[in-house]
């Protein structure tokens, strides 16, 4: 199998960062819960994972695109059978549709 190439623009190599700050935060987190005597509980301090999150984002909107790779997708072929047109309904059906 081909191995597709990776963009290694600013923005990208940015947003590549996203998962591991997320893992890192959240384990920080967790292990501030256990050793702050319940002043650094996960439910006081879950914003900081918010505030990572945009400051990532923020900072991949901030940087240039320059070498930025579009993902290249094939065309899809045609359907083998396309599906007939829809038939209007007539008078001589009255009930062709819902609720009628």
């Amino acid at each position: 199998m081909s191995n597709p190439a990776r963009c290694t623009c600013p923005r990208c190599s940015i947003r590549n960062l996203m998962g591991p700050a997320v893992v890192t935060t959240i384990g920080v987190l967790f292990l501030l819960s256990e050793l702050g005597n319940g002043y650094f509980h996960i439910g006081h301090t879950y914003p900081v994972l918010f505030i990572v999150i945009g400051a990532i984002l923020l900072a991949s909107s901030l940087v240039s695109m320059d070498g930025h790779l579009e993902a290249t997708v094939p065309p899809m072929p045609p359907p083998v059978n396309p599906a007939p047109p829809a038939v209007p309904p007539t008078y001589s059906n009255p009930y062709a549709g819902q609720g009628q």
